[in-house]
């Protein structure tokens, strides 16, 4: 093979693999912009946790992504360099993830003296209601959703089981019963009073407690399915202060967090805001 076509083919090589570095670099420093704008904007740390699936590198694996401790640790290291007084912003696009890390960061949030601000411009399900919970004001999209915070429960076949659920199957009589599935309820038990807990504390500070008692209950107990979409107007119902006062810059910002591309694509619009169409004329008059 001629040399000039293998130094050809090294550099197609080399291309393909450092072309997707700089595009992630470049995107990185417009999320970086993007969030020092919002800053400037609002007077406030920006701290932003959204779970999105990605490409990664030039192999293109998709990663799913959720709250997990590597999350909790950037959190909290961000509130602690945060000034006592200065407001935090938080960005959040998740569909849940690990209980212990929702708690600690819900934790920290809820000890930062500033005020703090969630803003949810799509969804902040599970373990993300939970942080959204102890922030001062939410900020949802007038079509974003929370979600119930009942506890599910690992079992030995690898899947997951909703707590609740758990429970009212060991009410049934069944003799043949395996002490795995006992255990399970014991746990199931009291994974569903310690996330009762946990939300009374986070919200008790901030409505009357029988009110705060009643959230608690309705998020924990199981009474929807986990993927269940709390609305913005059944939110307010259930005694959270939500508002839809949402930046044009969290929706801009979002627009830096792709998710993984399709071979053909399943919702496409030209990207541009459109104007007001004009009023058809009346009796030969335009309005």
């Amino acid at each position: 093979m001629d040399i000039n076509v293998v130094s050809l083919l090294w550099l197609l090589i080399l291309f393909s693999v450092m072309i997707p570095v700089m595009q992630r670099r470049i995107l990185q420093a417009r999320r970086l912009q993007a969030i020092r704008n919002l800053e400037k904007q609002r007077g406030s740390r920006v701290i932003t946790m959204i779970h999105r699936e990605e490409m990664m590198s030039f192999l293109g694996i998709p990663l799913r992504r959720y709250i997990d401790i590597e999350d909790s640790e950037q959190v909290l290291r961000a509130i602690r360099l945060t000034p006592d007084e200065m407001p935090l912003d938080i960005v959040l696009h998740t569909p849940g993830g690990l209980v212990l890390a929702s708690e600690q960061i819900a934790c920290a949030i809820k000890r930062h003296p500033g005020k703090v601000t969630v803003f949810i411009p799509h969804y902040a399900m599970s373990g993300g209601t939970l942080v959204s919970l102890a922030a001062d004001e939410i900020v949802m999209d007038p079509d974003a959703v929370l979600g119930p915070v009942d506890p599910q429960m690992g079992t030995p076949s690898g899947g997951f089981f909703p707590a609740v659920s758990i429970l009212r199957a060991l009410e049934q009589p069944n003799p043949n019963r395996e002490d795995q599935t006992l255990i399970l309820g014991d746990m199931a038990r009291k994974a569903i009073v310690q996330v009762y807990d946990s939300v009374l504390c986070l919200v008790k500070d901030t409505m009357p407690e029988e009110q705060a008692r009643s959230l608690a209950q309705a998020l924990s107990d199981g009474r929807w399915t986990h993927d269940y979409p709390i609305s913005p107007d059944q939110a307010r119902d259930l005694g959270l202060k939500v508002t839809h006062e949402m930046p044009s810059e969290v929706y801009q910002l979002m627009d830096l967090y792709p998710q993984s591309a399709q071979r053909r694509p399943s919702v496409e619009y030209i990207p541009g805001p459109y104007t007001p169409p004009a009023r058809r004329p009346q009796n030969g008059r335009q309005d």
